[in-house]
């Protein structure tokens, strides 16, 4: 069957991201087709669903099965998958592990575009995940009622260096640093795995940083940081939450700043200037 123009897929992780587009895309008069993971989506993403299919990670040939069912033309990735699963809960089937053989580099980037470009031979277009909720984007400047002191904005810009740098070879997005040291690197555990970590080396007082991969690709794994990435600082006495400005998602925001003033948590947005100079406010 030919891609429907009013249909729309999702291959969804876990979080509300997928929930979030569905209610965007419904407004939109999209008919929305989901691919839900097992042990990640939420069911309250498939309840909201105009159909969807219930897959194990790896399942390559059954979503785009599917999507052909449903007349499928165009879809997003959205959410978060547990990375550990690679290791333990995969069951791939032949054209996952076709697709797998032929990836040189087993990273993130390189992962998802090449299902991206299986899509997309396969006739199904992947769209930018923020097509209707850009208004979620992380904003320029300092949210919370707390502003950072000088030395908190020298642990940012050091950690804003360390973490492109991690970004440029496609480990993590994200370091922990105190007094212009590295304390945590995020890798496959993720961002708050690698606060915990971190913050706990800091003691008190620890500085994260989120930031893009140089040439992210809007169409997945884009930053994100909410009202949970508050909790994780708090458990650890952390200061600071730095993240990169209108790359990164900010889910939950009230919520989350609300959380930050009550810890006195601070939670900026930042941007790089031409110069390499960084904009916080």
């Amino acid at each position: 069957m030919a891609g429907d123009e009013r249909n729309i897929g999702i291959i969804a992780g876990g979080g509300q991201f997928p929930l979030l587009f569905i209610e965007a895309a419904h407004k939109e008069g999209r008919r929305v087709i989901v691919v839900a993971h097992k042990g990640e989506t939420d069911t309250q993403v498939a309840e909201a669903a105009d159909a969807v299919v219930w897959v194990k990670l790896g399942q390559l040939g059954k979503v785009i099965s599917f999507f052909k069912k449903e007349g499928v033309g165009e879809t997003v990735f959205l959410g978060t998958i547990t990375k550990t699963q690679i290791f333990r809960d995969v069951l791939p089937d032949f054209k996952a592990l076709s697709l797998w053989n032929k990836i040189d580099r087993k990273q993130d980037d390189a992962i998802l575009r090449a299902i991206a470009t299986a899509l997309e031979q396969e006739g199904i277009k992947v769209l930018e995940s923020t097509i209707y909720l850009r208004h979620l984007l992380f904003p320029v400047g300092i949210l919370t009622k707390a502003r950072p002191n000088e030395k908190q904005r020298r642990d940012i810009a050091f950690g804003w260096q360390n973490a492109r740098a991690i970004g440029k070879l496609d480990i993590g997005q994200c370091v922990v640093v105190r007094n212009c040291t590295v304390l945590a690197v995020e890798a496959i555990e993720g961002t708050d795995a690698a606060i915990l970590r971190g913050g706990i080396l800091a003691k008190e007082k620890a500085v994260v940083v989120k930031v893009k991969k140089p040439g992210q690709d809007f169409r997945f794994d884009l930053p994100a940081t909410g009202l949970n990435t508050i909790k994780t600082l708090q458990e650890v006495k952390g200061a600071v939450l730095a993240v990169e400005a209108g790359q990164s998602l900010l889910f939950d925001r009230e919520e989350m700043i609300n959380e930050a003033n009550k810890s006195g948590i601070i939670v900026v947005g930042v941007t790089e200037r031409g110069d390499g100079s960084l904009l916080m406010e």
